[in-house]
């Protein structure tokens, strides 16, 4: 015959050490990527300087070819896009040892603090960086409004 016992559940917790299983619980959380062996998404990272003539925008977007990057301009909106392609790969003689490979779009939009002459900007990619010189729209002035 089989013994009846009473479950008290918070005897079970009084059992725990509180303190020995968070530690391992959260031990390395913030130390490595969650993901491991995964490639992480490359960044663009951007610099806009301003004078009283035009924007000067410089985007780091290495390992992409010029053909793959679309800047659009929508009145004070700008857009950068691109295509990124990646592929490594590592032999001993005709035996593939490693490879990886990766495809993405990386993109930045912003707004600038007055519109752009679209017809006089100009664009040039050299060494990863893209430079970008967007003169502003004469013209287009900010005014001021008086509460009442």
């Amino acid at each position: 015959m089989a013994n009846i016992t009473r479950f008290e559940p918070f005897n079970e917790l009084a059992r725990l050490d509180p303190f020995s299983d968070l530690d391992n619980l959260f031990k390395g959380f913030m130390v490595r990527p969650v993901f491991q062996g995964s490639v992480a998404a490359p960044q663009m990272k951007l610099e806009v300087s301003e004078d009283d003539k035009a924007y000067t925008i410089k985007a780091e977007i290495p390992g992409v070819k010029k053909e793959d990057i679309h800047i659009s301009v929508d009145g004070n909106l700008v857009s950068i896009s691109a295509e990124v392609k990646k592929e490594t790969e590592k032999k001993e003689g005709k035996k593939v040892v490693h490879s990886e490979r990766y495809y993405g779009q990386v993109a930045r939009s912003f707004t600038l603090d007055k519109e752009v002459e679209q017809g006089k900007a100009q664009a040039k990619y050299t060494d990863g960086v893209l430079e970008a010189v967007l003169p502003k729209k004469q013209g287009a002035k900010a005014t001021q409004i008086t509460v009442s």
